[in-house]
């Protein structure tokens, strides 16, 4: 499989849900009390309190990558003293995206909002969302050779721009090298060295545990509604195995793979190369108290690590079925449909838009990658340690597949992640929680798309 059918996957054409009878039905005589619901849900972190052209902006940024971005925020208004700048932030999940939607229909969207690449398909086909403006986009010094190619496609519905990336976030390694070197596992240059091939990985598991006296690898699953998925999703599009989603008809899903890569995590979860029963706090845990030295994990979870790690080392989930992928979305920005059209509002937005954009190297610090190639590329990234060790990983980045009902923060990938738990705690075969996955991904086939 291509980089680029990675990105767009079999099945991209078919259409996706327009909610607005729905929300509509759910608004209703309801309409001012949702109203007072969405304005007061979430506070603004960060609002300007001079005059100007006023930016309403939504994200779900929490944490270190909370307070990183209202930094970022910080400097563009003083960057664009005629703009002010709402910043709110809202609680991550599916809620952020149901108020999202609402917002939209009723009435009450913000001027542009952040969400996860992987949800789009969910919100443009049904006009919840409006298509950036290319011209007015390189007006602002924001072009489409600044993005990798597939990230663009991927932000493209119908032959039109709806979204505009902010970053790409994987799932990743980090490593520790006081643990790592004398385990064998490092390179002269200290970068963790290439591991090839299941059995590659499970002996440099074992290699760390001789090392910690307990595992060599943290991997936390366990209570989590996306963990299982990320790992398996991304060794799933490392064996090259196509598949196809497409509403109304059966899934074209490679059950093959999906077993070799669900027994390769059941090998993996032994009790000596990682844990066998382990949620998502107690990898970390285990990980930054030195009892295991790599962790599979999210890009984002950088800042915390290193605070433990000061030397903390990363690189990409290492490439074991042969072809380059791993699993990973996108924070990025759409616009809101606006009942009432604001140009002024909305030449104001693209300007802090492209603003925050060219501040990628400050939300680099975050862990993400930024999705501005030339940033990515420049001097000061390239002294970025570890970052630098696991950009590469934004030119392999395998989203969930483009359907209405998938992506992060759905039931789609807590409900796969469910039905392998059995396996992954040896309670249960490979080829049953497959069987139970593919007869899930049916189900939400088979639902009609909110219309």
């Amino acid at each position: 499989m291509t980089l680029n059918s990675a990105l767009r996957s079999p099945g991209s054409g078919a259409r996706g849900p327009s909610r607005r009878s729905v929300l509509q039905g759910a608004l209703g005589a309801g309409t001012l009390l949702t109203a007072g619901a969405l304005s007061s849900c979430a506070g603004s972190v960060a609002s300007a309190t001079s005059s100007g052209t006023l930016v309403r902006i939504w994200d779900l940024l929490g944490g270190s990558d909370g307070q990183i971005m209202g930094e970022i925020v910080d400097g563009v208004r003083e960057e664009l003293p005629d703009i002010t700048i709402d910043r709110t932030t809202l609680a991550w999940g599916a809620p952020y995206y149901t108020k999202l939607a609402m917002a939209s229909t009723g009435g009450r969207a913000p001027e542009a909002a952040v969400m996860h690449l992987s949800r789009l398909i969910g919100y443009a086909p049904g006009g919840l969302l409006e298509p950036f403006d290319i011209d007015m986009l390189e007006q602002v010094g924001i072009k489409e050779s600044d993005f990798p190619a597939a990230l663009w496609e991927r932000a493209l519905f119908q032959d039109q721009l709806y979204a505009l990336p902010l970053d790409t976030h994987p799932f990743i390694t980090f490593y520790n090298p006081a643990i790592a070197e004398p385990a064998g596992l490092l390179n002269p240059d200290g970068t963790l060295a290439e591991i090839d091939s299941p059995d590659a990985l499970l002996d440099a598991g074992r290699a760390m545990a001789e090392v910690t006296g307990a595992q060599g690898f943290s991997y936390g699953y366990l209570s989590d509604p996306a963990q299982g998925w990320r790992m398996f999703w991304g060794l799933y599009g490392q064996t090259g195995a196509d598949y196809e989603f497409t509403p109304g008809k059966p899934v074209g899903f490679d059950d093959g793979a999906a077993v070799e890569v669900l027994e390769f995590m059941q090998s993996m979860l032994d009790g000596t190369v990682a844990a066998s029963n382990s949620d998502y706090g107690g990898a970390i845990a285990n990980f930054s108290t030195e009892q295991t030295g790599l962790i599979f994990s999210g890009v984002w979870e950088k800042t915390s690590l290193q605070g433990s790690i000061p030397d903390l080392g990363g690189a990409t989930v290492p490439i074991i079925f042969g072809t380059p992928t791993a699993f990973g979305d996108s924070h990025s920005y759409v616009l809101p449909r606006q009942l009432v059209a604001n140009p002024e509002r909305r030449e104001a937005t693209y300007e802090v838009l492209a603003a925050i954009l060219k501040r990628g190297l400050r939300w680099a610090d975050a862990g993400h990658i930024p999705s501005l190639v030339p940033v990515v590329e420049s001097p000061e990234y390239q002294d970025l340690v570890p970052q630098r060790n696991y950009a590469q990983a934004a030119e392999w980045i395998f989203l969930d597949p483009p359907v209405w009902f998938a992506g992060s923060g759905s039931d789609f990938q807590n409900r796969m992640c469910q039905a392998m738990q059995t396996a992954l705690q040896g309670l249960g075969t490979a080829q049953d929680a497959v069987d139970t996955m593919i007869g899930e991904m049916n189900t939400f086939l088979e639902t009609p798309a909110p219309a």
